[in-house]
């Protein structure tokens, strides 16, 4: 058996907010979707251990010399440009999705590292940043003595 419900047109309408936030996410989360010659952020994934921060950023096509990598305090930055290949004028594209222009991405650390300790490597596109952590915000063993 169906159920009829009573059609209201304010339930149907989008609330302020979630156009907002409609809005704050297509801005945000995708900055470059509209212009086809600027190259996304890379996407990074960062995690951290006992003793360190490592970030992992996919930079395919990019070499070690292409990427400049900065720690301010507690901001990791990584920059660089993808060039465009030559562009062969006899062809027609049906699909064109290759990004080339300059990147820039700043990332929060969790914690405070040791930048001078910093080590960085490519491998197969993804560059992996190794951070150790201060000493000071290591965790610390305390033995608990008993009476």
């Amino acid at each position: 058996m169906s159920s009829i419900i009573r059609w209201e047109p304010a339930r149907e309408m989008m609330t302020l907010r979630e156009a907002m936030d409609h809005l704050f996410d297509e801005a945000f989360t995708r900055p470059f979707a509209a212009n086809n010659n600027a190259w996304a952020v890379p996407a990074v994934d960062m995690y951290q251990t006992e003793d360190e921060v490592v970030v992992r950023a996919a930079l395919p096509g990019l070499k070690s010399d292409e990427v400049q990598i900065n720690v301010t305090g507690e901001i990791l930055t990584l920059k660089g440009e993808v060039k465009q290949r030559e562009e062969v004028k006899e062809k027609t594209y049906h699909i064109r999705e290759q990004r080339w222009g300059m990147f820039e991405r700043s990332l929060v650390l969790p914690t405070e590292v040791v930048a001078d300790k910093a080590k960085a490597e490519f491998e197969n596109g993804v560059l992996i940043i190794t951070l150790p952590k201060a000493e000071e915000v290591k965790p610390k063993s305390i033995a608990i003595k008993t009476k």
